[in-house]
């Protein structure tokens, strides 16, 4: 059989519309969009488009968007430009289940004189708003958190975070990678001061994301040299990688709301296939408030990476990772407080609109089979 990719976030198929709309930019418009003639000129109106399909799928000005390589990019430009640019604040206040690129930019930061405080999340993998406002300071700078954990699907009370950072003077930043093409995203809606998108994860290409920055917050530029996309930015722009941002999300929001529903019908096929399968099966994440294509679940006594390897035909993800030969688990299950023997059978389904129903019956097919297998030599091994 052919195998069946549902692994859509980490990352997502280029869509056919979205290739269409890159392709003259690879093949025919090669000019430099910083020059002036006319083939630079053609570029140029090119990246001024698809600035303004971010900005209108986001709900803000053309001129708040800035392209970059990626989310991870953006993520850094966030945080250490704000930082570099507004040293009159030295704390920062995020999550321990961020992604790596706002963890990391944030302990960089802690290296070098910031003060840092990570607040945990509950057994969900959801932020306590009061646990934020505990961790703030009158000299708080920055407060980040991710639109929706892109383990488990939970989504993050983003307005109320805001709310209190705002209240405190410090800025506020949300990660939305997981979220656009699946949950409404629009930054005033979540008062949001910046807010970061990357294209592969709403069926865009990779390697191009988008920060949007409020007017009236300064950052100092983390890629130093010619002054591309307002000076926060040097090099030449990505443009057939920034018409397929453009082109992706504009699809992805104009069909947000059928598209989602249609994510919704398989995560709930799925996760009920699995549950009538497989009893002891545990759905990870927040119950209600989740992302409508994401089934985290852990299987008691079943190795998530033994049982993916034993089935070829299927793409998802383990909440583990093995480092030198030791695996470890997923440091957002852990947080949340699951045992380490537990989090270490647990997978990741991310389900996506090339998705069929016909394939989520087989893959809890797949699944259920390789686990009773599973189960069962581990039976007889003991007796």
């Amino acid at each position: 059989m052919q195998p069946i990719y549902l692994d859509h976030n980490s990352t997502t198929p280029l869509a056919p519309e979205v290739l269409d709309a890159m392709l003259p930019y690879l093949r025919d418009h090669h000019g430099n969009p910083s020059t002036g003639h006319a083939f630079g000129k053609i570029t140029r109106q090119a990246i001024d488009r698809a600035r303004q399909q971010v900005a209108q799928a986001l709900g803000c000005e053309a001129e708040e968007i800035v392209f970059t390589g990626g989310a991870s990019e953006a993520n850094n430009l966030a945080v250490k430009g704000l930082a570099w640019a507004r040293r009159d604040r030295r704390h920062l206040v995020i999550s321990t289940v961020e992604h790596p690129s706002i963890r990391n930019a944030a302990r960089w930061l802690a290296e070098e004189g910031w003060s840092l405080s990570m607040v945990g999340v509950d057994a969900h993998g959801r932020v306590s708003v009061e646990d934020i406002e505990e961790a703030l300071r009158e000299d708080t700078l920055l407060t980040c958190l991710m639109a929706a954990q892109n383990e488990v699907g939970s989504i993050m009370p983003v307005n109320a975070v805001a709310a209190a950072a705002h209240a405190r003077g410090a800025a506020f930043h949300v990660d939305a990678s997981q979220a656009v093409g699946k949950i409404p995203v629009r930054v005033n809606d979540m008062d949001a001061d910046m807010c970061v998108v990357a294209a592969h994860k709403f069926y865009g290409p990779k390697g191009v994301g988008a920060l949007f920055v409020r007017t009236g917050v300064h950052l100092d530029s983390v890629v130093h040299g010619v002054a591309h996309e307002r000076g926060l930015r040097a090099g030449t722009e990505n443009v057939p990688g920034i018409v397929g941002l453009g082109a992706a999300i504009e699809l992805a929001t104009r069909n947000l709301e059928r598209n989602a529903a249609y994510l919704k019908a398989l995560h709930d096929q799925l996760w009920e296939g699995l549950r009538a399968r497989i009893p002891d099966a545990v759905l990870n994440g927040h119950p209600g408030e989740r992302l409508p294509n994401t089934v985290n679940i852990c299987i008691p006594g079943v190795d998530s990476l033994t049982l993916l390897e034993q089935i070829p035909a299927l793409a998802a993800s383990t909440g583990a990772a093995c480092h030198w030969g030791v695996t470890e688990p997923s440091h957002v299950l852990t947080e949340m407080g699951l045992p380490r023997e537990v989090s270490l059978g647990a997978i990741r389904f991310s389900v996506g609109l090339g998705n069929t129903p016909e394939q989520i019956d087989q893959v809890v097919a797949l699944v259920a089979d390789r686990v009773d297998e599973l189960t069962n030599c581990a039976r007889c091994a003991r007796d």
